[in-house]
């Protein structure tokens, strides 16, 4: 008998439903495309090309758009005997600096044994290396990058990149820069002539919704899922609490194709909601952990004190409130405690993580304040902690006040 044997009955090609699939139609991103192809369009007419910046949420669409446009745009080019057209896709997330993107884009146009050093250059020599490697490309260069915003303030490369040809570092090349990012004031912080170039066409790719994240569903669906194995409204479900939460296609895809993975592993002939039901809370968790790997032994304890709190039903509640909470975990483990201006900056962090939830209050001549509450499912986030605190008896009680109160 065989350890491990083929399922079959629900997915027909479960790679349908990862953010790696490159469907031949994006769909629900009509409008985004029509305004991304008239800012493409220059490159086709043989000018110099525009910058793009390219902003939205995670998982609405940015960047499997871009590698489908330029992908229908390298073969478009093609037809044409006076135009070359290179295409240089960059993903910045490990990068922080201009210095470290100009390095990873040299070494990629770079023959293998050829690269250079991440460190131990200047960077106005590092930018006169990439400068003499685009020159010897020629034709026109649409330069990617993915992320962008993970560069930070650090942006002189964003700067002189799309003015390279009109302050002759390029002779006959042409460059067009094409930046994504999942945070729009990212674009605020930049200098203000980075502005001016990099963002000299900007596309919004807002949030789906529900109606159209369940298309894309069902899009996908066909070609990943077995006829019949989908249980009526399934679709919908997944639909609505991705719309409901972040808008994101990705969030929505991942929620069916775990549900799927957990229906085949109960031998089920077809995913149910309660499928949906577990895959939600199942992710839901794994972000909690996620976040959670970010976070300093503090910043655990912070985000403690707020179940601590929810688990007796007092969410939300204000940031001194929770001090107090946090301030008497520290004395269970043994931490000194940091001041309250410290733990409300982890407090933030953990809303930039999705952890939290925060609602300003204006309450006149007191001023103004945040009160705090879990954005996560209070039993993920306790078993989250449980996993890393050594707090067994604070968590089995916070667990023994939110079972009194059914708080779930």
């Amino acid at each position: 008998m065989h350890r491990f044997e083929r399922k079959q009955n629900i997915f027909r090609n479960k790679d349908a439903l990862n953010e790696s699939y490159q469907p031949d139609r994006i769909e629900e991103r009509d409008e985004e495309i029509e305004e991304y192809m008239e800012a493409l369009q220059p490159v086709v007419d043989g000018w110099e090309p525009n910058n793009i910046f390219i902003y939205g949420n995670t998982g609405v669409g940015k960047t499997a758009v871009t590698d489908y446009l330029l992908e229908r745009l390298q073969k478009d080019v093609s037809s044409y005997d006076d135009l070359e057209l290179s295409v240089i896709s960059l993903n910045c997330k490990t990068l922080n600096s201009s210095y470290q993107v100009a390095v990873e884009l040299v070494n990629e146009l770079r023959p293998t044994g050829r690269e250079i050093s991440s460190t131990g250059y200047p960077q106005q020599t590092v930018f006169k290396k990439l400068y003499e490697e685009l020159e010897a490309i020629g034709g026109t260069i649409l330069i990617a990058l993915d992320e962008i915003d993970s560069i930070g303030d650090r942006d002189e490369l964003l700067y002189e990149l799309p003015r390279a040809r009109a302050n002759g570092k390029l002779e006959s090349t042409k460059v067009g820069v094409v930046g994504i990012s999942n945070d729009f004031k990212f674009r605020e912080q930049l200098d203000p002539r980075v502005q001016d170039t990099l963002c000299e066409r900007e596309i919004q790719f807002p949030p789906y919704e529900a109606p159209e994240l369940e298309n894309i569903l069902e899009s996908r669906a066909e070609i990943a899922i077995v006829d019949g194995a989908i249980e009526q409204g399934v679709l919908n479900f997944c639909a609505a609490l991705a719309a409901r939460d972040s808008g994101s296609a990705r969030q929505a895809l991942d929620l069916l194709r775990l549900a799927g993975e957990i229906a085949e592993n109960r031998e089920a002939n077809h995913i149910e909601r309660a499928h949906v039901e577990t895959a939600r809370s199942q992710l839901e968790q794994e972000r909690v952990e996620e976040g959670m790997r970010e976070l300093t032994p503090h910043g655990r304890l912070a985000l403690l004190a707020v179940a601590s709190r929810s688990a007796k039903e007092e969410t939300p509640c204000r940031g001194r409130d929770i001090y107090t909470e946090y301030v008497t975990l520290c004395e269970s483990s043994g931490s000194e405690p940091l001041t309250q201006r410290s733990v409300h900056n982890h407090l933030s962090d953990l809303r930039m993580l999705g952890i939290l939830s925060a609602s300003e209050n204006r309450s006149g001549s007191r001023g103004n304040y945040y009160s705090y509450e879990l954005d996560v499912p209070f039993s993920s986030a306790v078993e989250a902690m449980a996993d890393v605190l050594r707090l067994d008896s604070e968590i089995d009680t916070i667990r023994r006040m939110a079972a009194i109160n059914d708080v779930v």
